[in-house]
């Protein structure tokens, strides 16, 4: 007859195995993490993006991972398009500097974030601001290219997002607005559009901003006719000049330093990864609960080491013999000095007065006057109990002066 317990492991155990096979077959989540890395295929990476770059600029396009200060600092001589994409972009001072000196050579900036630095919008006389639809449950934003040329015939669309950026201050002097962006509320009203994609020139070289970097994400590019807004943002790209691809500023990881990624990011290694952790943790429970033994507690041995010497000294004490006391406290006092400042006691003259002196924060002459009255005391026959006190009060006031009590 099956025991109860069985009964309750076989059950648990199907039990266990059935919410395994659920999970595995369960669809695997859409991650919207907004990586904007370029070897990313979730929907917010740019790797259909590269990919695009790479059929339309042919061997122009390079890629770089270092940060653009110390990128431009070895390749000062490079000649083409820095082009930037993530949610969020801020350089440092010095960084800024060298990309504006670099732009303003003949080259071209091409910044594409949510957050655009404020040193840059400042020298740019730029300011943004967010546009928001608070009558939509869903909002919608509606992009379109300026340029009669790579204007859309169906503005794109895009729902995934509840605000979107634009420049609410523009230098309309030596500004050109390359893009647009405008919701549509519930009455079906058309709100204003608000330019978003701006080009500026900067001594001989030109600067593009765009608040809208989801135009270079996989999502935005795979969906409907979206890649043609993409395709005209590119086009404002010099392709007889090499494209400077920047892997620095993303909010993702550029490359994974843990093994682990490999399991975790495949299903089946990762399932099998769960499983033998499930299986070691079963095995634990069982066998340890199977084996082990109480451990019967071991009390440790005292350090009677005081206590003995205690009783040592006080059998000299109460025998009168204070004379063997002395000679003891004297012979543990030099292996002290010894140990303690690396010193040799056979010869006390001069010299070793005013080494261990200077080693010990005393003067030359205390430390003869010690040793002298030492002497004394060890040549005597007999040794009174005063004689005694005495010395163990010098030696102990030598100790705590050496110590810098």
């Amino acid at each position: 007859m099956i025991k109860k317990g069985t009964i309750y492991i076989i059950i648990a155990i199907l039990t266990v195995g059935l919410i395994l096979l659920l999970e595995y077959n369960k669809p695997k989540k859409i991650n919207w993490f907004p990586s904007y890395t370029s070897h990313h295929k979730i929907p917010y990476g740019t790797y259909v993006l590269n990919d695009l770059i790479k059929e339309m600029f042919n061997n122009k396009v390079k890629q770089v991972h270092l940060p653009p200060y110390e990128f431009l600092l070895q390749n000062d001589n490079i000649k083409g398009t820095y082009f930037f994409t993530n949610d969020n972009i801020t350089h440092g001072e010095a960084e800024l500097n060298s990309l504006l000196d670099w732009t303003s050579k003949g080259n071209t900036l091409f910044i594409a974030s949510e957050n655009l630095d404020e040193q840059l919008l400042d020298t740019l006389h730029l300011e943004t601001s967010n546009l928001y639809d608070a009558s939509e449950l869903q909002p919608t934003f509606i992009y379109q290219l300026v340029h009669p040329k790579l204007q859309l015939e169906t503005p794109v669309s895009f729902a995934k997002d509840h605000s979107t950026g634009y420049f609410n201050v523009v230098d309309t002097l030596n500004t050109t607005a390359l893009g647009w962006v405008k919701t549509v509320s519930d009455s079906s009203l058309v709100k204003k559009e608000a330019i978003n994609i701006v080009k500026q020139s900067f001594g001989k070289g030109t600067i593009v901003l765009s608040t809208f970097p989801k135009a270079f994400t996989n999502y935005f590019i795979l969906n409907n006719e979206n890649r043609k807004l993409t395709a005209g943002l590119l086009s404002y790209i010099d392709d007889t000049e090499t494209i400077i691809m920047d892997n620095h500023y993303k909010s993702g990881k550029s490359f994974y330093t843990s093994p682990m990624h490999i399991f975790l990011n495949t299903r089946e290694f990762r399932w099998a990864y769960y499983i033998s952790l499930i299986g070691v943790l079963l095995y634990v429970v069982f066998e340890g609960k199977r084996k082990q033994r109480s451990i019967p507690l071991v009390t440790p041995l005292k350090n009677q080491t005081l206590a003995f010497t205690r009783t040592i000294a006080n059998m000299y004490f109460e025998k009168g013999e204070q004379t063997p006391i002395v000679k003891h406290k004297i012979a543990y006092f030099l292996d002290y000095v010894r140990s303690k400042f690396y010193m040799g006691t056979h010869n006390q003259n001069k010299e070793f007065y005013q080494n261990l002196g200077a080693r010990s924060n005393h003067t030359a002459a205390e430390i003869e006057k010690l040793f002298k009255s030492m002497q004394s005391l060890e040549n005597k026959a007999l040794v009174s109990d005063k004689e005694l006190i005495e010395l163990n009060k010098k030696i102990e006031a030598f100790k705590a002066k050496a110590n810098g009590k």
